[in-house]
């Protein structure tokens, strides 16, 4: 009997996991004795670190280097049980209409259409094991809108849409799909942001604070576990109370 929490001996492809979100995410399936595959557009810190097991350097956007890393991932670890979506942009902190289309676009190739391109491409593998983990990293902002991030948002409530609609799609099986919809999460992407907007989301969670990357990374631990096997098409909240639905 498997134990809760238990991903011991399994592989996982983390993207965008060099820092923040993907690295504390990766830190703890590692911990937990998972063999993990990173994925970013700079591995150079990821490199020595022992908790990956292999590193590829993958721009998500990218249709043949999603597909090129997967290959990659599976030849290095033998075999995958998951991928955590997590790569992604916040986009500049500004009214929509202050947006150019190269800036929406930039935002969307990333948030949106890297995670259709990353999970696409584990799927015959996965289909073909007919188990297995799909986590994808939303946010708060994709249920509820945050002002100043429409693009980013709209990227973030499509992904749920995605996640919902596939979920549904590769049944019957034992492949789960669920999003993360933290947050704001302390990392360097706050670097980005003004301090009002920053002021703005910090006064909308009831809790007084953001959540930390390892807050994150516990649930999508929970997620990649044996303890969340009869849950799929969902949107776990990391919120501090935020979420309403």
């Amino acid at each position: 009997m498997q134990r809760p929490m238990d991903i011991e001996g399994q592989a996982f492809i983390v993207t965008g996991a060099a820092k923040g979100i993907g690295l504390a995410i990766s830190n703890l399936f590692h911990q937990l004795g998972a063999r993990v595959s990173g994925w970013d557009l700079d591995v150079s810190s990821m490199r020595d670190n022992s908790v990956f097991a292999d590193t590829q350097i993958v721009d998500v956007s990218d249709e043949s280097q999603t597909r090129a890393g997967f290959a990659a991932s599976l030849a290095a670890l033998g075999d995958i049980d998951g991928i955590v979506a997590n790569a992604g942009v916040n986009g500049p902190t500004k009214p929509l209409w202050d947006y150019s289309l190269d800036e929406w676009q930039s935002v969307m190739s990333v948030d949106l259409t890297g995670v259709f391109l990353s999970v696409q491409a584990s799927l015959d593998h996965l289909r073909a094991r007919k188990r297995g983990r799909i986590i994808i990293i939303s946010s708060i902002a994709g249920k509820e809108g945050n002002p100043g991030a429409v693009p980013y948002g709209a990227a973030k409530a499509g992904v749920i849409g995605f996640a919902k609609g596939l979920a549904r799609e590769i049944l019957p099986s034992d492949i789960t799909v669920n999003c993360i919809a933290p947050s704001i999460a302390v990392t360097d992407l706050l670097d980005g942001m003004t301090e009002e907007y920053i002021a703005d989301k910090k006064s909308r969670i009831p809790m007084g604070r953001f959540c930390t990357p390892g807050e994150i990374a516990n649930m999508a631990a929970f997620i990649a576990s044996p303890a969340c096997s009869f849950t799929t098409g969902q949107v776990f909240d990391v919120t501090g109370g935020r979420a309403t639905w």
